[in-house]
């Protein structure tokens, strides 16, 4: 179907964005009923191919390494082909903890991290601490604003978008992206 897998997060209710942490109200779902989600969803996959990444918000709602390791245990075992763990710390070392822990007792499960607040790190040294899978979730998107910022505002100040030009693809550049279009 075109999705080789998916990440699905172990807190109940509306979506909050993970780095509010618990500025917001977020619940963390009992281990139990999310090992139930992901041995269903892995009863109902339609693919050997297709992987269930379990993401653990233990750290981000500050319970602490010993239940995000539980966590990562237990969804395993559960059938998870992957976790994710996520942190809201300005530094790495709370997800270096994490891996020296999950690595001394599983070498070969895939880790995802999404190192958004945590962005001294570089790539290479998740990758020595066994992380396989790196996560930069949303800096196109935030990047795009501040293009789109600068393009409005010089069509404001020119009163037409000649001045913007060099800030912008080419129609046919955009239409490429798009199979069978041009």
């Amino acid at each position: 179907m075109g999705v080789s897998a998916v990440v699905i997060e172990d807190k109940t209710g509306l979506k909050k964005n993970s780095l509010l942490g618990n500025e917001v109200e977020q619940t963390q779902e009992d281990v139990e009923s999310f090992c139930h989600k992901i041995s269903e969803g892995k009863r109902a996959q339609i693919s050997d191919e297709f992987m269930i990444f379990a993401r653990i918000e233990s750290l981000i709602l500050d319970k602490g390494q010993e239940d995000a390791l539980k966590r990562a245990f237990a969804y395993i075992k559960a059938g998870a082909d992957g976790i994710m763990i996520h942190s809201r710390h300005k530094d790495a070392e709370e997800i270096l903890t994490f891996m020296r822990a999950f690595r001394a007792k599983d070498s070969s499960t895939p880790v995802i991290v999404v190192p958004t607040s945590f962005n001294a790190i570089l790539a290479k040294d998740l990758a020595k601490a066994g992380v396989n899978i790196i996560i930069y979730a949303n800096h196109m998107l935030r990047s795009s604003f501040i293009a789109m910022s600068e393009v409005a505002k010089s069509i404001l100040q020119n009163d037409r978008s000649l001045e913007s030009e060099s800030k912008c693809m080419s129609i046919n550049e955009i239409l490429s992206l798009i199979p069978g279009t041009i």
